[in-house]
């Protein structure tokens, strides 16, 4: 990601708008929208992460949720609203919700916490289609010394260095935890398997 990432603020209450582009200034780019239309507008691949209000005139933040998944933009999204969470939540494809009030503090966390499940998912894409990779070429077995190739060593030195950082960007996410160490096993049994 060059530069600071952007965020996109669409929230229809102008004071709670400025604020929060007041706080979010000078850590990222910001972006803001009165509404669902002027936000439609301004976001494209561009945009890291939207935080987007629940509940505002003429569309509500779960429609333009849906219209910007729709249109494939890969930000991250971040429900901020004074709307406590029910069940309607579990079809709505947002990647956080925050319940106002939000402090400045929240509000960072709940970014960099999108911006690192970004980060995780962008190299845990790139891992597996790198262990995919090795793992077609050792199918095919060693006769052409495919493990002694300079090519298969920097792939492995890759999927290494990748694991690495995996390890380095799981937390206390028992969950993340979880499935980067199912993952590590099932690479580690491809490999004994080869």
């Amino acid at each position: 990601m060059a530069g600071p990432p952007t965020v996109l603020v669409v929230e229809d209450e102008g004071k709670l708008r400025e604020t929060y582009e007041l706080w979010l200034d000078g850590e990222y780019d910001v972006l803001t929208a009165p509404d669902w239309e002027r936000a439609l507008e301004l976001v494209d691949d561009g945009v890291d992460v939207v935080l987007l209000d629940r509940l505002m005139p003429g569309g509500s933040g779960s429609e333009v949720l849906a219209e910007l998944r729709d249109r494939g933009v890969g930000a991250k999204y971040a429900m901020v609203t004074a709307v406590e969470p029910d069940l309607d939540i579990v079809e709505m494809g947002f990647d956080a919700y925050l319940t106002k009030p939000v402090d400045r503090e929240g509000l960072t966390e709940a970014i960099e916490s999108l911006l690192a499940q970004a980060e995780y998912s962008d190299t845990l894409d790139e891992y597996t289609s790198l262990v995919e990779k090795r793992e077609t070429l050792l199918s095919r077995g060693d006769e052409a010394g495919i493990r002694d190739s300079e090519e298969f060593q920097r792939l492995q030195t890759q999927i290494d260095e990748l694991d690495a950082r995996l390890d380095q960007s799981v937390t206390t996410d028992d969950d993340t935890t979880g499935f980067a160490a199912t993952l590590r096993a099932i690479d580690a049994e491809q490999g004994e398997g080869s």
